[in-house]
């Protein structure tokens, strides 16, 4: 017997967080992870158009970091907990840190801003880097009122600084020209 994917429990616009308790589907909790969620079918999108083996297993591996942060925010901070869900530690930190260092070291120095595009797969990194930053300010909203898991906030921080890294590397490795802002004067 299977189970069906509709259980019809959301029906009146609540939801249940992992431990129970019900909470309306606009609580900051549910945008915070709804948002972690949305940046992860990103994070996909991203592997299916890149072609750098490295970069793909990179990003396979903070996919699953992410699914992490979204069980962590999923639950009821007041509640105990049965199962056992994964940690998010410094370690992952300082690897998202040595991936930044190691793409930085084979481009240029910036030396002005540089608009999203260029090609189709640079251009959805920045948009990925762009649900990172709102996955943040969620998140940030969240920490206003409960206290939330060590180092989620500082992954999201270091994530969207690995994506803006990774997009100016994908540009290099694709031999497409970055796409410097020149502001109006």
């Amino acid at each position: 017997m299977s189970l069906k994917i509709y259980t019809k429990t959301g029906d009146k616009g609540s939801t249940s967080l992992i431990g129970g308790t019900k909470v309306p589907k606009d609580d900051a909790r549910i945008d915070a992870y709804g948002t972690v969620d949305e940046l992860n079918s990103f994070v996909g999108l991203i592997i299916s158009m890149i072609k750098q083996p490295e970069c793909k297993e990179a990003l396979q591996e903070i996919q699953d970091r992410l699914f992490t942060i979204g069980s962590l925010l999923a639950c009821d901070p007041d509640k105990e907990i049965r199962m056992k869900l994964p940690g998010l530690f410094e370690s992952d930190i300082l690897l998202l840190e040595k991936w930044i260092d190691e793409m930085e070291s084979h481009l240029p120095r910036m030396k002005s801003f540089i608009l999203p595009g260029g090609s189709p797969s640079v251009a959805t990194i920045h948009i990925g880097r762009c649900v990172c930053r709102r996955a943040e300010r969620c998140v940030v909203a969240l920490s206003t009122i409960h206290e939330l898991p060590n180092h989620v906030l500082v992954y999201l921080n270091r994530l969207s600084d690995y994506l803006f890294m990774l997009s100016r590397y994908v540009a290099k490795m694709e031999g497409v020209d970055e796409i410097p802002w020149r502001a109006r004067t």
